[in-house]
């Protein structure tokens, strides 16, 4: 697969092959003349430096090269043994596909050719840090192998505890996306650093294959902390399933590839504890759960629930309530949740995918950003905003334009918490 131009790999969606880590050519020439006098013109820098001491174990091969362009690398440990790794699209750097071991010694070895056909070889040998004893960053990695998932599902990474603004650069960067068929996308922060999601301008392309890998094991994230682990998953993306929820109706469709299959009566959060408006996506589904609100405000009670889907983090679910189907389609009366019949809450369950998008419109409060997978509740302009590097030019914003002469430019209220469960 040819490399993606046009993405810039510091938002990560690798789509190179492996590099074939071939053996380097020779240094000199046979007229006896060294292969950097012949290349005067190629120059070759590769990192980490020789005879490095106490390297990361994250540590990647980097080369800037001018006049040329790299055309082998092959890197071993102090056994002889071959680490395998993937370039990134920039060719910036090679990323071991594996963490390297601590207290080992590597050594890299990295040829760049001139379009003429002159070449330059640098070898590098480096030596990785003890275990690190800095306490970890805890990352869960949203994402599952060999699962299929709706097709707004955003790969979510959170972090516990969330992560500085200052090393979010060097965490992003670590977090690669592949996707085929293509189809670019970038990261974006939620602002307390607790969550990063990413995500492509549209709907991912139902049969798409997603292959994520959170590469943060050993990791220096800021001053005192490094990432706890490398995890890598690969799924698919299902049919196009989407709800939307009204509340003036109380009414809820169930759309697949665009077409509504049916119409649910709802009960939503009544006004003590609102449902909350905005675009949600199914987060986990449960046959059977227990709501438990006993500490919280508004809360106190414990009951049983069948069919329950997760919409966010403060307990927003769809679920069957057969005790309030005298309600549904006409009065809110939930603790924040969206009531609707067991008979309708076990058919949806049977048609839904995590990742399938959730949108609720007309209730007294907003979607709190970070409350649950809230990376479509922004449009793609305002969702880049929070990348923390550079996002590639085919997926910046278009430029601002002035707002017409006479318009008031003003803020959206704050969001208020959403109700948990019921």
């Amino acid at each position: 697969m040819e490399l993606r131009r046009r993405l810039n790999l510091l938002s990560v969606a690798i789509a190179a092959t492996p590099l074939v880590l071939a053996a380097c050519t020779a240094d000199s020439k046979p007229d006896g003349r060294r292969a950097g006098e012949q290349a005067a013109s190629l120059e070759l820098l590769v990192t980490p430096a020789d005879q490095a001491r106490d390297v990361p174990i994250s540590a990647e091969v980097g080369t800037a090269v001018k006049g040329g362009r790299v055309t082998a690398v092959r890197i071993t440990d102090d056994k002889g043994n071959q680490v395998q790794a993937e370039p990134r699209e920039d060719a910036s750097a090679w990323v071991p596909s594996k963490p390297l071991q601590p207290r080992r010694t590597y050594t890299a070895e990295v040829t760049a050719t001139t379009d003429a056909g002159k070449t330059v070889t640098q070898k590098t040998t480096f030596t990785t840090m003890p275990k690190s004893t800095k306490p970890a960053i805890t990352s869960t990695l949203y994402f599952s192998n060999g699962r299929t998932y709706g097709t707004a599902m955003p790969v979510t990474v959170a972090f516990d505890p969330p992560v500085a603004k200052e090393a979010r650069a060097d965490v992003q960067r670590r977090l690669f996306v592949k996707t085929d068929p293509p189809q670019p996308g970038a990261w974006s922060w939620v602002a307390d650093g607790s969550q990063v999601y990413y995500r492509a301008p549209d709907f991912w392309r139902p049969g798409t294959t997603i292959s994520v890998r959170s590469a943060l094991q050993g990791l220096p994230i800021g001053k005192g902390r490094v990432g706890d682990a490398d995890r890598t998953a690969t799924s698919k993306v299902g049919h196009q399933v989407a709800l939307e929820i009204d509340n003036r109706t109380k009414q809820m469709s169930v759309l697949r590839d665009g077409k509504v299959i049916r119409k649910i009566p709802v009960s939503l959060g009544k006004s003590s504890t609102p449902t909350s408006s905005g675009k949600m996506v199914i987060m986990e589904k449960h046959e059977y759960t227990t709501f438990d609100t006993r500490g919280e405000p508004d809360g106190g009670y414990v009951v049983d629930v069948q069919d329950a889907q997760r919409l966010t983090w403060g307990g927003e679910f769809i679920h069957g309530a057969p005790w309030s189907v005298g309600d549904q389609g006409s009065r809110n009366v939930s603790h924040g949740c969206t009531n609707i019949s067991a008979s309708a809450a076990n058919w949806l369950m049977g048609v839904t995918q995590v990742g399938d998008l959730v949108t609720v419109k007309g209730t007294e409060v907003t979607l709190d950003a970070g409350n649950g997978w809230t990376a479509w509740n922004v449009g793609w302009d305002e969702f880049v905003k929070g990348s923390a590097l550079p996002v590639p030019a085919g997926l910046r914003p278009a430029p601002a334009q002035a707002p017409p002469p006479g318009t008031v430019v003003g803020a959206s209220p704050a969001p208020v918490p959403s109700g948990t469960g019921g």
